[in-house]
């Protein structure tokens, strides 16, 4: 199972790649918006994971599951993000891949699991 994570530089994108990766998934960890669209291009991933909340310098994460849409239309996209916004489950309306939306303080032992099931 092949899996995309776009995140921040932080520390936060390591941690989710570790614990997705100890379920025997292949992580890849980006953190722009060009570096996510120049692998998607390239190569096929079951799940994405993206931080809705990308800094302005990184690029855009909805403009990161549209071009997944548009090259690897299997792939599913779950979501992670910090505030409100799409809280009213609009997501799903607008990112016809997107499988998941859950908040930056997810476990990552949950996120890992999610991931893994829409993996298969």
């Amino acid at each position: 199972m092949e899996v995309l994570i776009v995140e921040n530089g932080g520390g936060l994108g390591k941690i989710w790649a570790d614990h997705v990766g100890r379920l025997g998934c292949h992580v890849t960890l980006v953190h722009t918006q060009s570096d996510a669209e120049e692998l998607l291009r390239e190569n096929a991933f079951d799940v994405l994971v993206i931080n809705l909340n990308l800094h302005p310098h990184a690029g855009d994460a909805s403009a990161i599951a549209d071009y997944a849409n548009f090259r690897r239309p299997e792939a599913k996209v779950v979501f992670v993000t910090s505030n409100s916004f799409f809280s009213d489950g609009s997501i799903f309306r607008y990112m016809p891949n997107a499988c998941a939306m859950v908040p930056s303080n997810t476990l990552p032992s949950d996120l890992a699991a999610l991931v893994e099931y829409h993996a298969r």
